[in-house]
């Protein structure tokens, strides 16, 4: 019996607690593929998946996962489409798998800004409940340097929009990014910037370099040297130390030399020691040995 394909092109990735969700690919590759530092979507053109294409998806879908609650759309920024876009595949969504509940996607902050808050509500209104942001950090000068294509003044702006429209949001945080004597900087203005929002998840994740991303060539040049582990134990403890909001964090990635969780204000004491006993208990070779064996993310 040969079974029916869903259409997926090229990388796909999901947050881990996305894991029992639905996927259905939206779009494949990333709409700037400019970020110095990324390689996750290497080689793959951005490309917008047809109406038609994921229709005949989700037929497959209502066969096969009939009772569906949740659905997680796949590609890099999926969110670039517009409202009206959206608003379609949204319909089908709620055509093919009426015992949905919800559905998600990846966004990058500039994503947002085409769409007014009453469009966002509406989007809401048709079950969009949460959107994963690569926002990497919130300081300015290495969000220039890494050619994110937005400044923290717009991580405010744009993600106050979800607020105010109701739409959950999970942040990723790029450790080390900002390269060697930048950890402290980085961490204490992206907590100021993130103290005025709402997240619900924080997911810390390590910057480990590979010979796909453009960064990979700057440090061969000796244009940018990287964060030393011990530094970048110190970034993410002065960014969960100066947390004032309700938020859960999530560094457990396996690019995080010391993996920690937590619900903060709560767990805030226990992972800052976490923190502690591994600068006291690791060198700074025994960390950089981890990170030598990290081959794929």
């Amino acid at each position: 019996m040969e079974y029916p394909q869903l259409h997926f092109t090229g990388q796909v990735w999901r947050p881990p607690y996305e894991a029992s969700s639905q996927l259905l690919q939206i779009t494949s590759g990333c709409t700037w593929h400019k970020c110095k530092f990324c390689s996750l979507y290497h080689g793959t053109p951005f490309r917008m998946s047809p109406l038609s294409e994921v229709e005949e998806d989700l037929r497959v879908i209502s066969h096969w996962q009939p009772r569906a609650r949740r659905v997680y759309l796949t590609g890099a920024n999926p969110f670039a489409l517009s409202y009206n876009r959206l608003m379609d595949i949204a319909v089908l969504l709620r055509k093919y798998l009426p015992h949905m509940v919800s559905f998600g996607m990846f966004a990058r902050v500039t994503d947002i800004a085409p769409k007014s808050v009453e469009e966002l509500k509406k989007l809401r209104h048709m079950k969009l409940d949460s959107i994963n942001i690569g926002m990497e950090t919130a300081h300015d000068p290495t969000l220039e340097k890494m050619n994110k294509g937005y400044r923290a003044s717009d991580i405010i702006s744009q993600l106050s929009k979800l607020d105010e429209a109701g739409i959950r949001y999970n942040l990723f945080y790029l450790n080390g990014l900002g390269g060697k004597g930048c950890g402290v900087e980085s961490a204490v203005a992206t907590a100021d910037v993130v103290n005025r929002l709402h997240p619900c998840i924080i997911n810390i994740v390590s910057l480990t370099i590979f010979p796909e991303s453009s960064l990979y060539q700057d440090v061969i040049d000796g244009k940018y040297e990287e964060e030393p582990e011990i530094e970048r134990l110190i970034e993410m403890r002065t960014l969960v130390d100066r947390l004032k909001i309700r938020v859960n964090i999530l560094g457990h990635h396996v690019s995080n030399t010391v993996p920690v969780t937590g619900a903060l204000p709560y767990d805030k004491a226990a992972v800052l020691r976490e923190f502690d006993k591994a600068m006291a208990q690791f060198s700074e070779a025994e960390l950089k040995d981890y990170r030598n064996g990290i081959w794929h993310l």
